[in-house]
């Protein structure tokens, strides 16, 4: 009866039935602790526990040297979290068996202490010379440990240790192997694992699929798969949420309908489809088949991750006001959010100016004590700093001590690079680094960005040298587009187009000869400048999308006073209908958003703001910096 009420979730009427068994006079079995202490354990009291082993204890050897109910004991107080009870439980066992050896060092992988249960394994090592019996899964969570710590010698070290003891023939522990390298981000070790299995199950194919994806190699992921069908592995859930994913990360539209069509033909259906698919959808462009999904679910059946993915979707295609309605209406459902719904909300309030409403969501934060999660913070810093306010930023990232990602120290590097502090900038990135964190590829980005908004020219170069010889990463072409203009922003122009043109067909970017062209323009080397915009012209091949480098062109012909060549690329832009778009800026004033194009007339307070740009401009006149072409008019 206690077997049968623990095993059906009914924790309470098992404790109960143990105490009116006690009560009646009937002395418990070894079974009866057996079955009692999983029922404490999801009671999740620590006194009950006390007080249920303390009887075992009582009740002599028998109970306590009993193998079961010393494997269950350890069990039941390390899901309680009670880790030192758990080892004295473990430690005044004479004769332990490998499950015994397996219970305790899975409880302390089961309470984050990967460290503590690899020490474990290395004593089972060691005593197993001395008659210990360890088996497979010893060695499957010593691998589950390892991949926790992400430590790729530890890796190869427990690789070597399997191979010089034949245990490389366990489909089990090699499935785990390359999941383990895959953590350590070393795809070459994890392949090389999987092409020299003798003998592969569809968790194999699936493990290395996933190891594929998530190291970025999304189309040799999709080519496994194709593999996997040929030889007749069945297709199952787990390799259709890699795909997705895939499809997700590659933004492949086509991909991504194959494999819904797939799914809809073969009838698969799992938990969290519905967020993998809407997820793909808007990452792939295609919102309007995410919201075809959404509103297809029933208000009842729609689960967290749905709301989530719904919500990240709508803001990462520029939906903004789409995105809050659907989290005010996920409020309304009486759904709490997590902190991916946060991390999720919180770029929406950047890019609507709304710093009002991001404080709110820091409220809910601090209140439901999820403001020091990783994702969270990061999203935090990024708001506040996307906000204009840094001060804010800089409180949230002191803030966040336990954990600090690269993504939390890149989002305050590059606040710190848009607002023109270089120094900081660099003082935080050296930071990092002492705190043994390792910056990527997009850190590298920001930090650049810094040196260039702020003409560090020699600390900027000096970082971009140490990117391959210390730090192993490649750079890419928006690492060669921030020194391009880093250099053509303190006037080194020539330097900065012979790197461009070095670049080849790799470097034929608009955005890196754009803003040289622009550094041109400032500088006022008007045939250099030509040079570039013939480049970028040769590059557009006709395309009059992107009219801004012609509007330059044409500003830095004025200012040379070639009235001719700025007629002639005005009318080439017209009789195209070429139109530059017109950038948008806006400040969040007493939970007011202001917005202001160029030349704006439909401010309410138009008149004001005309005439106090009047007298910027009688100013900068009086301290002898003339802006070019600066025409000013109150007429509203």
């Amino acid at each position: 009866m206690i077997s049968w009420y623990a095993k059906t979730g009914r924790l309470m009427e098992a404790v109960s039935h143990f105490v009116m068994m006690i009560k009646a006079g009937f002395r418990p079995t070894v079974v009866s602790f057996i079955n009692i202490f999983p029922a404490v354990a999801g009671l999740g009291d620590v006194e009950i526990a006390n007080v249920v082993y303390g009887m075992a204890t009582k009740l002599g050897h028998e109970y306590v040297n009993d193998l079961f109910v010393v494997s269950s004991a350890i069990t039941m107080y390390a899901e309680l979290g009670c880790l030192d009870s758990a080892r004295k439980i473990f430690d005044n066992c004479l004769n332990k068996n490998s499950h015994v050896w397996n219970t305790m060092i899975g409880g302390y992988i089961q309470n984050n202490c990967s460290v503590s249960a690899l020490d474990l394994f290395n004593e089972a090592l060691e005593a197993k010379d001395g008659g210990a019996a360890i088996d497979d899964v010893t060695f499957l969570l010593a691998l589950t440990a390892a991949s926790d710590l992400q430590q790729l010698d530890l890796a190869r070290q427990l690789h070597s240790y399997l191979i010089k003891n034949s245990s490389v023939s366990s489909v089990i522990l090699l499935n785990a192997l390359i999941a383990l390298y895959s953590k350590c981000n070393s795809i070459g070790d994890t392949f090389k694992v999987f092409s020299e299995m003798h003998e592969r199950d569809v968790v194999s194919w699936n493990t290395m699929i996933c190891a594929l994806v998530q190291n970025g190699f999304d189309d040799e992921g999709l080519m496994l798969v194709h593999e996997m069908q040929k030889l007749e592995f069945s297709i199952d859930d787990v390799t259709i949420t890699a795909l997705l994913s895939a499809a997700s990360n590659l933004r492949n539209q086509e991909i991504g309908k194959q494999i819904h069509a797939y799914m809809i033909r073969h009838s698969i259906q799992f938990n969290g489809m519905d967020s993998y698919l809407i997820d793909m959808y808007a990452k792939s462009g295609l919102i309007q088949a995410s919201e075809r999904i959404f509103n297809g679910n029933s208000k009842e059946s729609r689960d967290l991750a749905v709301w989530n993915a719904m919500i990240s979707g709508s803001t990462q295609n520029g939906l903004i006001e789409e995105s809050l309605i659907i989290f005010r209406q996920m409020l309304e459902e009486n759904i709490t959010p997590n902190a991916v719904t946060l991390a999720s909300v919180l770029p929406a309030c950047s890019q609507l100016g709304n710093l009002a409403l991001g404080k709110l969501i820091h409220g809910f934060a601090i209140r439901n004590s999820v403001e020091e999660n990783v994702f969270v913070s990061s999203a935090l810093v990024d708001m506040y700093s996307k906000s204009g306010a840094i001060p804010y930023a800089e409180r949230v990232f002191s803030k966040t001590s336990v954990e600090k990602n690269s993504v939390t120290f890149t989002n305050m590097i590059s606040g710190y690079a848009h607002h023109g502090m270089g120094e900081k900038a660099l003082l935080l990135f050296h930071a990092m680094k002492e705190c043994g964190i390792k910056p990527d590829a997009i850190t590298f980005v920001a930090v650049l960005s810094a040196c260039s908004y702020t003409g560090l020219i020699e600390e900027g170069v000096e970082i971009f040298e140490s990117m391959e010889s210390q730090y192993k990463i490649r750079p890419t072409i928006e690492h060669y587009a921030c020194i391009v203009d880093m250099l053509g922003r303190v006037g080194r122009v020539v330097e900065a187009y012979e790197l461009a043109r070095k670049l080849g067909d790799e470097g034929s970017v608009l955005g890196i000869w754009g803003s040289l062209l622009g550094s041109c323009k400032i500088h006022r080397d008007f045939e250099l400048g030509k040079i570039v915009a013939n480049k970028l012209l040769e590059m557009e091949g006709g395309d009059y999308g992107k009219t801004g480098y012609r509007v330059l062109l044409s500003n830095m012909y004025a200012e040379e006073g070639n009235w001719e060549y700025v007629r002639s690329v005005r009318r080439e832009m017209a009789e195209r209908g070429a139109v530059k778009e017109v950038g948008c800026s806006w400040i969040d004033i007493g939970g007011y958003t202001n917005c202001f194009v160029s030349r704006d007339r439909k401010h309410p307070r138009c008149g004001e703001i005309y005439e106090v740009l009047k007298g910027l401009s009688a100013n900068l006149k009086d301290v002898g910096c003339v802006p070019p072409f600066v025409v000013l008019s109150s007429e509203c």
